[in-house]
């Protein structure tokens, strides 16, 4: 096995698109500074520098150049992508009062709640400044979109919170509008920049959507079945009162005794030391763990065959083998 072929795939994306991913970090170096306001950089570094993958932007700029796009816009939109998706981080850290994040302490905890909501909004403006440089309306009314949908899906995503009558189909809605939506933005963008056809656009805005979709799901999974390794602490939705789809299918089939318990954790947010052994429980008796993996992998799946309307060449192998890796977390 070579050394490209034992790298994970994103490692191999990366490599593959270093050159424009290094500029993609300049850009956000250069337009998350403040002549006024030191602070807005010192938040803004604590979370892009943390170490996370990138994938967003990664996604950006491995659709442009996948449907044979060669101007320098790709650079700003994969940008765009990142600060939009580093905004969302820092205001969710505020509303799930999280601790963790990346394997840091998040910035509402140095720091405070006030300034990781400013931060946040500042970054979102600086995405917008840096959408318009493409001078597309079409690509900018589609990251636009995104952002409404993505604060939407929070928003969903809040108000069935301990709500113990959420669909299966709600979770999906919530999960392609926190999630999905910037994933298939971001795919979207890079092809358009590429003035590809209709339908090239429209396979790598699917490739995006069921690939956030598979993300969340899986992301949702680790959280009962991982480690704190992951970055953040295990079992917070349990915590947080969130109806992910483990809990979900769980519910559907739960008993007397187990509809207490979900009513008690979930629904009225007292949770113990042992509760998250015991959802464990309840979720393994049921195959509600097992049902979930297999719900990821039919997203990814999902998203592996949108890839076959694009160009054979090695960036497309490579977002397929991200689309299996995605869920190869959960074996």
């Amino acid at each position: 096995m070579t050394l490209d072929a034992a790298l994970k795939p994103h490692d191999r994306l990366a490599a593959a698109l270093s050159d424009d991913l290094a500029q993609v970090t300049q850009t956000l170096h250069d337009y998350m500074q403040s002549d006024y306001a030191p602070r807005i950089p010192q938040v803004s570094a604590h979370l892009i520098d943390a170490g996370g993958k990138r994938l967003r932007p990664m996604l950006t700029v491995a659709a442009a150049r996948l449907c044979g796009y060669t101007g320098p816009h790709h650079i700003h939109l994969a940008a765009t992508v990142e600060f939009i998706h580093t905004a969302t981080l820092l205001h969710d850290d505020v509303v799930d009062e999280s601790k963790q994040r990346r394997g840091r302490p998040t910035a509402n905890l140095l720091w405070d709640n006030m300034s990781s909501v400013l931060v946040g909004d500042y970054l979102f403006s600086r995405a917008f400044q840096l959408m318009t440089v493409t001078g597309s309306m079409p690509i900018l009314a589609a990251l636009a979109d995104a952002s409404a949908t993505i604060a939407e899906g929070e928003v969903l995503q809040l108000t069935t919170a301990r709500d113990l009558g959420a669909t299966a189909d709600t979770y999906i809605r919530v999960a392609r509008g926190k999630t999905a939506a910037l994933f298939s933005a971001a795919t979207k963008v890079g092809a358009m920049l590429a003035d590809v056809s209709a339908a090239q656009v429209q396979a790598m805005h699917d490739y995006g959507d069921a690939l956030g979709i598979a993300f969340q799901i899986a992301d949702d999974l680790l959280d009962y079945t991982g480690t704190d390794a992951i970055g953040k602490n295990r079992g917070d939705d349990l915590r947080e009162g969130k109806l992910t789809l483990p809990v979900i299918y769980a519910l559907a089939q739960a008993d007397a005794d187990e509809r207490i318990f979900w009513e008690r954790t979930i629904g009225k947010g007292d949770v113990g030391d042992d509760d998250l052994a015991e959802a464990l429980r309840i979720m393994t008796r049921h195959g509600a763990l097992a049902e979930t993996a297999a719900e990821a992998r039919r997203w990814s799946a999902r998203a592996k065959a949108a890839l076959q309307a694009l160009p054979d060449q090695p960036l497309r192998d490579m977002l397929a083998d991200l689309a299996d890796f995605v869920v190869e977390r959960l074996s």
